[in-house]
């Protein structure tokens, strides 16, 4: 009973981390972060949004920051750094984490940036392909090379099988005021990133004045690969966040 109390007490004495994926994916690929996050005393939550629309995916987010009562990190993956990006400006969130994620300004959008800071896929634009309804999904057989060159290939190969399909429209829906201009913002670059350019992430990360941490060989899913890294610097900017007296 005294260990139930004091985990209590911890996780009333700090934020709650929401936890936003990006493109291909779904929340299950949080769970290494998710659970080092519990371990250390936090509430955390994973945003299950569709990947339907823009507009769709920024509800489901908000969604979840107003259930909060307590103050709130927004941490996005990839394309949920767009999300995170407009969610910011919720008066509960007090710190915006990008994990290798697009951290747009007013009037951006993920495509132009992209087409702007070109990526080294090694198969040169074939990755992914569009459906006849204009969602996007990425071939299982290059998933495992240039979107997750560093997750244990069982792991890989079952997300490459498992992916979300995801709208065209979301890439290229143009940003609104970035809560990154208003609140402070950890960044992290994932240095082998072949899907989004490291150096649009570190264009990204020196531009919202971000604390900023490099992860020398990490893949795109440097949040599935390397969720130590991932947590510490969660973990960072959560503890710049005041809770209680």
């Amino acid at each position: 009973m005294w260990t139930i109390r004091r985990a209590r007490m911890q996780a009333d004495s700090k934020p709650t981390i929401v936890l936003v994926h990006g493109a291909w994916v779904d929340g299950s690929g949080w769970r290494p972060v998710h659970d080092r996050l519990i371990d250390a005393g936090y509430r955390v939550v994973v945003a299950q949004h569709p990947l339907t629309s823009f507009e769709a995916d920024l509800a489901a987010v908000e969604r979840i920051v107003a259930l909060q009562t307590d103050p709130v990190v927004l941490v996005g993956h990839c394309y949920g750094g767009a999300i995170v990006t407009a969610a910011g400006n919720d008066p509960k969130v007090k710190a915006l984490v990008y994990i290798a994620a697009h951290a747009l300004d007013e009037g951006e959008t993920p495509l132009d940036n992209d087409r702007r800071f070109v990526n080294a896929t090694s198969h040169a634009g074939k990755d992914v392909r569009e459906t006849t309804d204009g969602f996007l999904y990425f071939e299982p057989a290059m998933y495992m090379e240039d979107y997750a060159a560093d997750l244990d290939p069982a792991t890989a190969r079952f997300e490459a099988n498992a992916q979300v399909p995801t709208a065209l429209s979301v890439f290229e829906t143009p940003a609104t005021r970035p809560a990154w201009k208003d609140k402070p913002s950890w960044y992290m670059v994932a240095g082998a990133d072949k899907v989004l350019s490291p150096d649009l992430e570190r264009m990204y990360a020196r531009r919202a004045r971000s604390v900023t941490v490099e992860v020398p060989g990490a893949s795109h899913a440097v949040y599935r690969s390397r969720p130590k890294d991932v947590a510490d610097l969660i973990e960072r900017a959560a503890r710049s966040v005041a809770v209680g007296p």
